[in-house]
């Protein structure tokens, strides 16, 4: 890909623009928030990265009618709309495993397979950079990662089935990503409970403080109200105990994390599976946004094929991950699609800060490509949603057979260009913020 080189002025120009399209409205609403956001995103290369999916985006558009390994299929799969490096740890699956793979699905949608992987390029080139690796380093490492999702894809799509390949466990992982879920296992309910939450006159409360806000009576009675409406949307096998979604206690939550700035947050207090208390179950309820990639998608099918954003992150989500969260639903408040979903008490994200072994970021990274070619292949016709009416990993795979040679050149050529495209813009964006550039802020 040739990325246009403009000036600083033409480029930190553009960004105001996106930032105006994509975040105008929730930082007029809620302005502290995104400056606590615009911070941390000042931090890094990599932290603006994983902030901007809507300029990474808005930088792709013009391939969004065609391109390299893009046809009328491949250009129309279920994707996680912002895979990144971090983009993945653990989490427990509706039978009781602990799961390595992708999460946070905020961003995902349906669009052109190629732009995950071109998203995961450019992140292992800015963490590359980061942790002073040579360019031929880091093309060692994006090729290690298309190969093995290559690989993966072709493994799924002439007949070996998922359990086969093994999903990361416990039992199959190694190195950093059983690191994470080694962690996990040493999580519990209990510790979860005991950080936000006590126990007042035999029964827990959330606790005061730690970010947690007070409602009034008003605002509890929409947001259970909202909470009655997530019920319904609920798998039947969620609802076999109905004194599961017994509610507590509820508090407000602000924002937390780069990509949820000013998006209204609940936590639900639920009497979970058994009457004990450390059992409980705590959920959040929070505002969906629109995701970055479906500015850019124009296919009215898929716009048209969801209720709303809410609706959309989990469908999404539902397809995208095998055994998803049991608690995974939505709901709507004040008008607006609301995701809900357990706050896990095991969930570790991958923590790439001690991972500094050539040879351990080598292995790392070829398992995240498997991760997200089997996290593709999920989401087709046979995960029971209509949107994607076809075997997405027999279409990637005979995609990639027409050139298999340019298939890993495609990426690395990508992560190299948009990574120093993404290191110039962190510091343009720097300089927009500490001079105050941002409107609104």
């Amino acid at each position: 890909m040739s990325v246009p080189q403009p000036t600083a002025a033409e480029r930190g120009e553009h960004i105001l623009a996106v930032f105006d399209t994509a975040f105008g409205e929730l930082l007029a609403a809620d302005p502290a928030a995104f400056r606590v956001k615009f911070r941390k995103m000042a931090g890094s290369a990599f932290a603006f990265y994983r902030g901007t999916a809507c300029l990474f985006y808005s930088d792709l558009e013009r391939e969004a009618q065609g391109g390299p390994y893009l046809d009328e299929r491949t250009g129309r799969v279920w994707i996680h709309g912002d895979l990144h490096a971090e983009n993945f740890g653990t989490y427990m699956n509706a039978n009781g495993r602990l799961i390595f793979n992708v999460n946070d699905f905020d961003e995902a949608y349906v669009g052109p397979f190629t732009w995950d992987l071109k998203r995961l390029a450019a992140s292992l080139a800015l963490l590359g950079y980061a942790k002073a690796l040579g360019d031929g380093q880091i093309t060692d490492l994006v090729r290690i990662c298309a190969t093995a999702y290559r690989e993966r894809i072709h493994a799924l799509a002439t007949g070996a089935k998922d359990d086969e390949l093994s999903s990361f466990t416990l039992e199959t992982a190694d190195g950093a990503l059983l690191g994470a879920l080694r962690e996990a296992r040493s999580l519990t309910r209990f510790g979860l409970l005991d950080s936000m939450t006590e126990i007042r006159d035999s029964e827990r409360r959330f606790s005061a403080g730690g970010g947690a806000i007070e409602l009034d009576a008003a605002t509890r009675y929409k947001v259970l109200a909202a909470f009655d409406g997530y019920l319904e949307t609920l798998p039947e096998s969620s609802l076999d105990r109905p004194d599961s979604y017994r509610v507590k206690d509820v508090v407000g939550r602000r924002g937390i994390g780069i990509g949820s700035a000013g998006l209204p947050s609940y936590n639900i207090l639920l009497e979970g599976n058994s009457d004990a208390l450390e059992n409980d179950v705590v959920i959040y309820l929070k505002q969906a946004q629109t995701p970055a990639v479906s500015r850019h998608v124009t296919d009215s099918a898929v716009r048209e094929y969801f209720r709303h954003e809410g609706h959309r992150t989990v469908i999404s989500q539902r397809a995208l991950q095998a055994h998803a969260d049991p608690w995974l639903g939505w709901t709507e408040l004040d008008g607006a699609g609301q995701l809900v979903a357990e706050v896990s008490p095991y969930a570790v994200d991958l923590d790439w800060s001690d991972i500094d072994d050539l040879d351990e970021i080598a292995a790392t990274v070829a398992d995240l490509g498997r991760a997200t070619a089997t996290m593709h292949a999920a989401a087709d016709d046979s995960s029971g949603h209509s949107l994607v009416p076809f075997s997405t990993e027999r279409a990637i795979d005979a995609a990639i057979a027409a050139d298999e040679e340019g298939f890993a050149d495609l990426l690395v050529d990508f992560a190299h260009a948009y990574g120093a495209r993404a290191r110039a813009d962190h510091q343009i964006f720097v300089d927009l913020f500490r001079n105050g550039r941002i409107p609104g802020l």
